[in-house]
């Protein structure tokens, strides 16, 4: 019996002493050299630091502490990073994540909170070496784009409207090469300023490309205005960027095809407003670097840049002070396929978009959902390789949009205001970008049955832990 007291009395005795040492760690207060800055390195200079878009620099203590209300207010509501799907529904595996995790937002707001103290200056992680000047952001994994295909210059005015830019521009290629992935951005940096949105369409005769590659239809260009010949615009989309996106990367086994004699149809946006506080002429000249795969390697697939939802805003009718809602339907008729990412784009009135599939059987599969779409964001949101949709041949892709026309959406530039479709920022749009790559029967249900085994031994490993 004694002994029994004396271990409880021993127990007692080691919580006793611990638990002060546990709520001292508590109360120890975090800093920014140790516990913040490490997040900011990884999750925010990508655009904070001087040089690139983002309004302020945030890479040492001096610079990010008058922001740090402002940060914690950010981060808590899920703003920034820029990051917007909803992490409830839908797939959330992705290539691209640079959200924070939970316990990376409760680091930043108990510093704040804290008084966001600054640290020892030993704990401050080692300085990310970034790329200087205006630079190829995807060299660091490819080196430098082995093709540059140039638009032609524009300059801007002062205080002038928005402008669409539509040069068409040869493709220096004498042979036919495939292409692993594109980067889109503006020679000059300023020109990033202006720049909204830049559209590359691909003029080629099909007729030249490889039987199991064609593309035999006049596939997601169905634009009036396009200058095309109709008969060329078999090629469709060769890529999009709009702001907040860096390009586009093909899965091992897939890319985009360029044939000699191609040519681009650009249509750029340039934006005045997104130039109002210098109010002076800007000139943006607008490139792709296009990294191609060795001479002589043929991909399995080529992949299809395709505009899902209402096109160019057909359909849109948003009265003022309203919140509305529309749908686009793309059905996936070559073959089954996989869906390579979820790119929503709407303008200001833009609140929120689902992309969901319908099943030949009847059954629906939300896919993903951005709850919180933020316009200066053009998130592509690009699926793990284990993680893509995989869908059957006459599958339907359905797209839904939502827009705020009302005083609660800040970003509302008038809510008494009726809103239609259109080009103009102030108009609206709802339609996904999205790249699809086609599969053949035999590879889609070999990838399937893949899935099914990790599964089942993810489950296996998870029951014996």
């Amino acid at each position: 019996m004694r002994v029994a007291n004396l271990g409880a009395l021993s127990a007692c005795a080691i919580l006793t002493f611990a638990a002060p040492s546990r709520a001292a760690e508590a109360r120890a207060p975090l800093t920014f050299t140790k516990d913040v800055a490490p997040i900011m390195r990884e999750k925010c200079e990508v655009c904070h630091r001087s040089g690139e878009a983002a309004p302020m620099s945030l890479t040492n203590y001096q610079e990010v502490r008058p922001w740090a209300r402002s940060i914690k207010q950010k981060v808590e509501s899920r703003m920034m990073p820029p990051w917007h799907i909803d992490k409830t529904v839908g797939i959330q595996k992705f290539k691209n994540d640079r959200s924070l995790s939970d316990e990376q937002i409760d680091t930043i707001v108990r510093w704040v909170d804290g008084g966001a103290v600054e640290g020892d200056a030993k704990d401050m992680p080692a300085p990310k070496q970034w790329p200087t000047g205006n630079g190829w952001k995807l060299a660091e994994q490819f080196g430098e784009p082995e093709l540059i295909i140039r638009a032609t210059p524009y300059t801007m005015e002062a205080r002038t409207e928005d402008k669409w830019w539509k040069p068409i521009v040869d493709v220096p290629l004498t042979e036919m090469r495939w292409v692993r992935a594109v980067e889109t951005r503006t020679m000059e940096p300023e020109g990033r300023k202006i720049l909204h949105h830049a559209v590359a369409s691909l003029i080629q005769d099909e007729k030249t490309v490889p039987e199991q590659f064609r593309i035999t239809s006049p596939a997601n260009n169905d634009d009036d205005d396009d200058p095309t010949p109709a008969g060329d615009r078999g090629a469709g989309l060769f890529s999009e960027w709009a702001i907040g996106k860096v390009g586009d990367v093909y899965r091992e086994g897939s890319g985009k095809l360029l044939m000699p004699g191609s040519k681009i149809s650009w249509d750029i946006h340039l934006s005045q407003a997104m130039n109002a506080k210098e109010a002076k002429p800007v000139t943006a000249t607008v490139e792709l670097g296009v990294y191609l795969y060795p001479k002589g390697y043929t991909p399995k697939y080529r992949t299809i840049l395709t505009n899902m939802g209402a096109s160019r805003g057909r359909g849109i009718d948003i009265p003022p002070g309203q919140i509305a809602a529309t749908q686009g339907f793309t059905v996936l008729s070559r073959g089954p396929a996989r869906l390579e990412n979820f790119q929503p784009h709407m303008h200001l009135r833009g609140k929120a978009m689902s992309l969901e599939a319908i099943l030949p059987n009847g059954q629906r599969q939300m896919l993903s959902f951005v709850n919180n779409f933020q316009f200066n964001w053009m998130n592509s949101y690009e699926y793990a390789d284990d993680a893509a949709p995989l869908l059957p041949k006459g599958t339907i892709i359905a797209v839904t949009a939502w827009h705020d026309n009302t005083v609660g959406n800040k970003n509302n530039p008038d809510p008494t205001q009726w809103v239609g479709g259109g080009d103009r920022s102030i108009d609206e749009m709802a339609h996904a970008w999205v790249n699809v790559t086609y599969l053949s029967e035999e590879d889609y249900k070999a990838e399937l049955a893949k899935r099914k085994a990790a599964q089942a031994k993810a489950t296996t490993d998870q029951q014996q832990q």
